[in-house]
């Protein structure tokens, strides 16, 4: 795994500042800190910093073709590349080395925009062709590595794995955009292909950008998730494959010079994949968990029931349930506002495994194909009701009793129904917004000043939903909001803090239910074999049941949570009152300190539970500071 930086002069051949270059690669360091490696031509620059993985003494980085017309840099895995070596071979192109990055290079000689077709796993790239004078980008098709760009007033065009790379350069201005400030306080998250910074973007999944000299930046759609049904299929033949293609995906993400292990939670996605890799491999597999003294949030035990069943070298860790000495550190890593604070317990497993592999597979992805969160139960409760009483009778009866009813944070999802009623009162996709975000409409529209809701000129961050809504191939309601979080929360999420958690660490994580062959063949998978009554990841769990043991597969889900509650009304009590009513956030014109102080109160009296908008505030003002001023509105 590695880190990427380019210059690139759209309007000429300028010389590129290889001091300038150098600087933004260094920023990086800690994605590759193995190698590091430049390349200058007229108007051109690549950097790479080089975590090496696969043929560990060539494929250093930038990379050529035979006359060196032909650059790239690169960061990923390619799992077909040994076949589509041959191919290429059979073509008569020549390799000098035996790694991925290579297949790249003459694959875009072949195929041109078309490559990025016949590449199978996680990559993002940055090729340039001296003879076409095309810079040529590429991301994966779900987004498991990051790419940013931006295009500079003085017509340099830069690209990067991380947004500190871009802010290296001078000429990056620092103007947050108030569009993604709603977002983020909507989602926790700043959502493709927006950046937290007007001049910044993110390449989405499954996009390409090809930049011609004297051009701009042209943005294309190379993949989607199709949700094509597959006809009649029988559960039991649906066990049988769906075993089988994740064995296969599994399969071919074991292939390292370097120590390779897993993540083992103890929940039915990660326990899957260990399950896979013990049959696939002749030593024990190495595993590593996180536990928590809070028993609420433990999950430790259930990782050591699979880790014994499979006769795996497990490591454990227990964080420590005052673990919130990071809040610093993550600001600096992620580089916009991130408000999932499992972010915590992600960093710390991912120091964990480093200390003893190198590549470690993860179970990420399972719930978002196959409906394993518990809100599309409830949204497909919702959605029952919706259809059985038009929006025009719902919206003022449900709009009413949601205003009416009190908020019970402390009880039970059943018995919170205020939520429910707000959400009948919308649309299908307006609900499933109003259940996924962190601070609900009404809570941002107290939370902004009325300076801000003016710049917001009507902007909401249902749009971003909507904007995806409206592409979804699929027609009923259950693939719709899955394929909302595929292109929402799996990729702004939890790849996002995946990426940079593990990357901080130097450590290489593999995603197997995110192969996209596996993803494309469980979107047409029927609905009911997803979510069947209550149960999420039906299909999976009876596919499971030979290799792992009920008390695995069917107990609730608990997730990666950290006590924000308590941290709240306790050890950093102090610090979120100082942060939330500082000089910092005040001097933003952005927030209604009135709203800010009710919050507090209210949260350290016990009469609401406003942890996870505390949590967003914290991590916004965290990320505010680390800036040192340099940013504006």
């Amino acid at each position: 795994m590695c880190g990427i930086v380019g210059i690139v002069d759209a309007r000429g051949r300028r010389d590129i500042d290889r001091q300038l270059l150098e600087k933004m690669n260094e920023s990086q360091h800690h994605r590759g800190p193995d190698e590091g490696g430049i390349h200058i031509e007229p108007g051109v620059g690549f950097g790479h910093r080089r975590l090496s993985i696969i043929d560990l003494s060539s494929g250093q980085q930038p990379l050529f073709n035979e006359d060196g017309s032909v650059v790239v840099t690169y960061n990923g895995e390619i799992y077909n590349f040994p076949e589509l070596m041959d191919e290429l071979v059979k073509l008569g192109h020549t390799f000098r080395t035996h790694c991925d990055t290579e297949v790249i290079v003459h694959a875009w000689e072949q195929w041109g925009e078309r490559c990025v077709d016949r590449f199978r796993g996680m990559f993002a790239f940055g090729v340039w062709d001296r003879n076409k004078q095309i810079l040529f980008l590429g991301r994966d098709r779900l987004g498991v590595k990051p790419l940013y760009y931006a295009m500079l007033d003085d017509g340099m065009f830069i690209f990067s794995s991380e947004l500190k790379a871009l802010m290296a350069h001078p000429g990056l201005v620092r103007q947050i955009d108030p569009r993604a400030i709603e977002d983020y306080f909507a989602y926790g998250y700043v959502p493709e292909p927006k950046t937290i910074f007007t001049s910044a973007m993110k390449l989405p999944p499954g996009h390409t950008l090809t930049l011609r000299n004297g051009g701009l930046p042209e943005v294309n759609k190379y993949w989607d998730v199709p949700f094509k049904p597959h006809g009649d299929i029988s559960d039991e033949r649906a066990q049988e494959e769906l075993i089988a293609r994740l064995r296969e995906a599994v399969d071919i993400r074991l292939v390292a010079e370097v120590p390779l292990g897993a993540f083992l939670s103890g929940g039915v996605d990660s326990s899957g994949v260990v399950a896979m890799m013990a049959g696939l491999t002749k030593e024990p597999v190495n595993t590593c968990s996180i536990s928590f003294g809070d028993p609420k949030f433990n999950e430790s035990e259930y990782a050591q029931k699979v880790a014994e069943r499979y006769g795996t070298a497990h490591h454990v860790e227990q964080v420590d349930k005052d673990d919130f000495d990071l809040i610093d550190t993550l600001a600096a890593l992620y580089d916009e506002p991130f408000a999932d604070s499992s972010a915590i317990p992600t960093y710390r497993v991912c120091q964990l495994a480093r200390k003893r592999v190198t590549v470690a597979l993860s179970g990420d992805g399972g719930d978002e194909n196959l409906a394993g969160y518990r809100r599309y139960r409830w949204h497909m409760y919702e959605e029952r009701l919706r259809s059985t009483i038009p929006l025009a009778a719902r919206k003022p009866i449900f709009g009413t009793l949601g205003q009416l009813y009190p908020k019970a944070d402390w009880a039970p999802r059943v018995f919170r129904a205020k939520s429910t009623f707000e959400a009948l009162a919308r649309d299908s996709v307006e609900g499933y917004f109003h259940t996924v975000s962190i601070m609900n409409d009404k809570m941002r529209t107290r939370l902004f000043s009325d300076d801000f809701k003016r710049i917001l000129n009507g902007y909401h961050a249902d749009s971003v939903l909507q904007a995806h809504a409206d592409n979804c191939p699929a027609e009923d309601a259950l693939s719709l909001v899955q394929y909302l979080d595929l292109k929402t929360y799996l990729v702004g999420d939890i790849l996002t803090k995946v990426d940079r958690a593990s990357m901080a660490h130097a450590l290489e994580v593999r995603v197997p239910l995110l192969d996209h062959k596996l993803v494309e063949w469980m979107s047409g998978l029927p609905p009911e074999m997803k979510l069947r009554g209550t149960e999420g990841k039906y299909i999976f769990k009876k596919g499971l049941e030979k290799y792992l043991p009920e008390d695995i597969l069917y107990r609730d889900k608990m997730g990666f949570s950290v006590p924000l509650a308590s941290w709240f009304r306790g050890p950093l009590k102090e610090r979120i009152r100082e942060a939330l009513l500082g000089e910092t956030l005040a001097s933003t014109g952005i927030f209604d300190r009135a709203f800010l102080e009710e919050m507090l109160d209210h949260h350290h009296s016990g009469r609401r539970d406003y942890s996870a908008p505390l949590w967003t505030l914290l991590m916004f003002e965290s990320f505010l500071r680390n800036l040192n001023g340099n940013w504006r509105m």
